[in-house]
């Protein structure tokens, strides 16, 4: 009976013990998650105040609810709303996702599954690249499309992805593929696929959880990208959602609206939202997991 009596209190002391953790561990959590989530929560309840308490109060509830910052910040100033930069933003990022994904895959299909001469060379400078800064070739690439003709176009904006110019994309598909065993091609190779065949049938379906991580990482940069659009991008008419953000705040008239800046700020965020929690399964699964268990 003694030892009975030890054991169960030896068991109630360590499920006491685990509670006590649990509860600290997720108070933790629970605050961080505050501290984390609250700029956003601040950002909607001050798309509904006045300038004035925007800057008085760091309150998120607002003192009443009106969506007038929402409906004179869609319209704008100009002749144009904020549905002709939704569009914009759009015509160019869905291509350039598109093109992103494909080339990316080949490339790194490429390097993870067949042997070629200076493989590891080509590899190796490949890598280098992502330690490249995007403003060393800012220059050279706007003298060439001046050349070319195509500024004040989407074109610059998404004809570097057909080429793969993303090596974080390509670094990551490859690892992914690696840890995919073999013998799957072999099968499929036996049974008569080429390899074109292999890729499409037997290794885009793995890499499903890859793809879209690499989606979601391209539509945020992209409809975020700002210096991109400055650049090539001079017409108003063809002006993204980060470019119209920037001309809402006009200066000259004395008076900013900011709340309505910060109405379209919000809008301008839900599509990425959207997208994150639509796919966010597969996007933790693509981001953890290094490909096929078994």
């Amino acid at each position: 009976m003694e030892k009975t009596y030890k054991f169960s209190e030896i068991e109630r002391r360590r499920r006491q013990q685990q509670a006590i953790s649990a509860i600290f561990r997720y108070a933790i959590l629970t605050i961080v998650a505050i501290v984390m989530i609250y700029p956003i929560l601040w950002l909607v309840g001050a798309t509904f105040k006045t300038n004035n308490e925007i800057f008085t109060s760091v309150n998120f509830i607002p003192k009443r609810i009106d969506f007038t910052p929402y409906i004179e910040g869609w319209k704008t100033r100009t002749k144009y709303t904020f549905t002709t930069f939704f569009i914009n933003t759009f015509l160019f990022v869905i291509p350039k996702i598109i093109f992103c994904l494909v080339s990316s895959t080949l490339v790194a299909y490429g390097f993870a599954r067949f042997q070629f001469p200076l493989k590891k060379i080509f590899f190796s400078i490949l890598m280098a690249t992502m330690f490249l800064p995007a403003v060393v070739t800012r220059i050279p690439l706007y003298l060439l499309w001046k050349q070319f003709g195509l500024l004040d176009t989407y074109v610059p904006l998404v004809a570097p992805t057909i080429f793969a110019n993303e090596p974080f994309f390509v670094f990551m598909l490859i690892q992914f593929l690696r840890s995919i065993p073999t013998y799957l091609d072999e099968a499929a190779t036996i049974d008569g696929c080429n390899s074109f065949q292999v890729l499409i049938r037997i290794l885009l379906p793995a890499l499903k959880p890859a793809l879209i991580s690499c989606m979601i990482f391209q539509f945020v940069w992209s409809f975020n990208d700002f210096l991109g659009p400055l650049i090539y991008v001079t017409s108003l008419a063809k002006y993204p959602v980060a470019l119209a953000l920037k001309m809402s705040i006009d200066q000259s008239s004395g008076i900013v609206e900011w709340n309505q800046i910060l109405a379209m700020s919000f809008l301008a965020l839900v599509p990425a939202l959207i997208l994150f929690f639509s796919a966010q399964k597969y996007f933790v699964e693509g981001v953890t997991s290094s490909g096929v268990k078994g």
